[in-house]
């Protein structure tokens, strides 16, 4: 009996699988319920719905689980409208909203992209499924070029570039671009191959590689990346800089390149380099042409092989030529021959070389130079820089002594401007020393060192001698003048006879006499100084003249500081004098009469104006005027007509307040 217990049992059993496999016959299968997507940044907060969205109602007993691997794990329960997390890894960031009908989560990281069960029990409803979307935005992208380069002549793929981006999620994407156009993959071509790497924060960080076969022409290509991403509020993106990588290629071509470029004078900085069609560029050598032999000549470069001509001269003209030599393919390429001129004016000479005439005379000057280009020609008198006239040829007639000192003559060509040499030539006029002041009277302070200078034109060049001992130093500011400076020490011996520089040649002699005057407190008045024209204290030659002369006579400077203290002390003195009779006044120390004008000194001890002495006519008068009619005066007089004493009657005054006006008699 019992065997046929246990098969009963087992068919049964079998039976029940049965229909559990294949179902009920009449009896429809639930479809599986879509879930509502929740979409959320990383650091966020994400609002899980226990029901649809435009569902209402009080959800007092709700469970909340995770779904993991088809199992669901409870995370949170609400009982009678009170939440209770279970404890887990969302313990600490669950919260209720909305009367238990709406669940927050907080602190979103990509882990949490999951999918949430809502069971909820009063009311009773569906259960409702939500798939949480946790998005981030990737760090700016970063891109590194290939620095060593890539030779166009080699037929396989290298690295161009890579680019990375960090801490994104999920997954962006990423686009290559060459000068603003997309790249996408070619065979043989182009390739792009790409990585991820996810952090512990469960972050992406994408990179992608760029391999590309380069031709010549992108030598200058510049190369960027593009991250793709979206975001709750849409699709977004970011780009990376651009970069440029180093393109190698063979020379076709190579020339020579001169700096500056236009046209070139002596005394250029000029530079000469070789250049090709080809990156990097080769081995250069710079050759010139041996103008006597026709043969080709190296010439010396720096480390770069520049060839530096500082300053140009004319001998570096003629024809250059630059040769190079790929060490790679060792092929050697040579320019076309490039002639250099270097425009130049030389040889600048003046006939004669040094004239020499009597006054009265004429006198021609020749000017010659020597240059590649035409020729121009001006004279000009050196000290004062006069245009004379152009043209080789200078004549000068009737020559008078002014007429002697330097003469410049200028060679240009108009086409090259800058270019120009200059010669100068002095014209000798015979004569005997000629100076420039015949007297001088000079401002001195005894005891105190002073410079004298003398200065004298003649030719033959004349000489100074001085009559007072002294150092004495020269200096010849042409051929035919000379300048002496003596350092003496002012002595009342000196102040006595004063000085004399006497200039002698040859042909003759001639003298200045220097008048030392003493500087004094008389001198320093404003009316003299006016009168006499006091500027300066130098001592140096004035304008030229060979008879009698004027000359300003000159104080010290300092003297223009001591009339503007007297000036000041004078103010000062008669402020404070004022101020001290009008304060007499008004304490009535002086007395008033009838006549309203007073004596400063009481009137016992005034002589008879017609004695007093030249002094004291001078002195201040104070004068005393009323502005009251006779009838006021009265009145304050009294009323019974008594006459009041002296002392009353400047208390009278007083009273009235009758206004002193001082005078001031010249």
């Amino acid at each position: 009996m019992g065997l046929p217990r246990l098969v009963c049992a087992f068919l049964l059993a079998a039976c029940c699988c049965c229909r559990r496999a294949t179902g009920v016959p009449g009896e429809e299968k639930q479809p599986a319920p879509t879930p509502e997507p929740v979409e959320v940044e990383v650091g966020g907060t994400a609002l899980l719905k226990c029901g649809p969205s435009h569902s209402s109602g009080n959800f007092s007993h709700v469970d909340w689980f995770l779904i993991h691997k088809e199992r669901q794990i409870p995370i949170f329960r609400v009982h009678q409208g009170q939440g209770q997390s279970e404890p887990g890894e969302y313990e600490h960031r669950l919260s209720l909203q909305d009367s238990g009908a709406t669940l927050a989560l907080s602190q979103v990281t990509p882990h949490d992209e999951r999918m949430f069960l809502c069971k909820s029990k009063r009311p009773r409803l569906l259960d409702h499924y939500t798939e949480l979307q946790v998005f981030k935005a990737p760090e700016e992208p970063t891109i590194q070029a290939n620095v060593v380069g890539i030779h166009v002549d080699r037929q396989e793929l290298r690295e161009v570039a890579t680019c990375v981006g960090r801490n994104g999620y999920p997954i962006p994407q990423v686009i290559w671009y060459k000068n603003g156009r997309p790249l996408q993959e070619e065979e043989n071509r182009v390739q792009i191959q790409s990585s991820q790497i996810v952090e512990s924060s469960g972050l992406y960080t994408l990179q992608s590689v760029l391999n590309a076969q380069l031709v010549k022409e992108d030598k200058d290509a510049r190369f960027y990346c593009e991250l793709s991403y979206r975001l709750p509020s849409g699709n977004r993106m970011k780009e990376s800089k651009e970069v440029t990588v180093p393109v190698f290629y063979p020379a076709e071509k190579v020339w020579v390149e001169v700096e500056p470029m236009g046209l070139l004078k002596e005394g250029d900085h000029v530079k000469i380099r070789c250049l090709t069609d080809g990156n990097p560029q080769p081995h250069f050598t710079i050759n010139k042409q041996n103008s006597s032999t026709g043969e080709m000549e190296e010439e010396a470069t720096d480390e770069n092989g520049i060839l530096f001509l500082e300053p140009a001269q004319k001998q570096h003209s003629g024809l250059y030529q630059c040769q190079s030599l790929d060490l790679e393919t060792m092929v050697t390429l040579s320019s076309d021959l490039q002639e250099l001129l270097v425009n130049y004016v030389s040889d600048v000479r003046v006939n004669p070389a040094a004239p020499e005439a009597q006054e009265g005379d004429s006198l021609t000057l020749t000017c010659e130079a020597e240059s590649n280009q035409d020729l121009e020609f001006e004279w000009l008198r050196d000290k004062t820089g006069q245009r004379l006239g152009k043209g080789p040829v200078l004549q000068l007639n009737n020559l008078k002594r002014e007429a002697g000192g330097r003469y410049l003559c200028m060679a240009s060509v108009p086409n090259v401007p800058g270019l120009n040499r200059t010669q100068l030539v002095s014209v000798g006029i015979f004569g005997p020393p000629w100076m420039a002041l015949k007297e001088r009277k000079v401002w001195a302070h005894e005891n105190a060192a002073l410079n004298l200078s003398c200065e004298a034109s003649g030719h033959p060049q004349p000489t100074i001698s001085w009559s007072v001992n002294g150092s004495a130093t020269e200096w010849n500011p042409d051929p035919q003048t000379v300048v002496s400076t003596l350092n003496v020490l002012v002595t009342p011996e000196l102040l006595e006879t004063g000085a004399k520089c006497t200039a002698s040649n040859s042909l003759g002699s001639n003298t200045t006499i220097i008048i030392l005057k003493l500087v004094t407190l008389t001198t320093l008045t404003p009316d003299f100084s006016q009168t006499t024209g006091l500027s300066t204290s130098t001592v140096s030659p004035h304008t030229r003249a060979n008879s009698t002369s004027t000359e300003k006579k000159l104080p010290p400077p300092e003297s223009k500081g001591v009339v503007i203290v007297a000036v000041i002390v004078c103010i000062l003195v008669l402020a404070v004098l004022g101020a001290t009779l009008y304060f007499f006044y008004k304490k009535g120390k002086l007395p008033c009469g009838r006549s309203g004008k007073q004596e400063m000194l009481p009137t016992s001890h005034l002589p008879p104006p017609s004695t007093l002495p030249p002094t004291r006519k001078s002195e201040f008068v104070v004068e005393v005027k009323s502005d009251k009619l006779p009838e006021e005066m009265a009145l304050l007089q009294g009323g019974s007509g008594d006459k009041r004493a002296p002392g009353d009657q400047a208390q009278c005054d007083q009273v009235s307040h009758v206004p002193a006006s001082m005078t001031f008699p010249q």
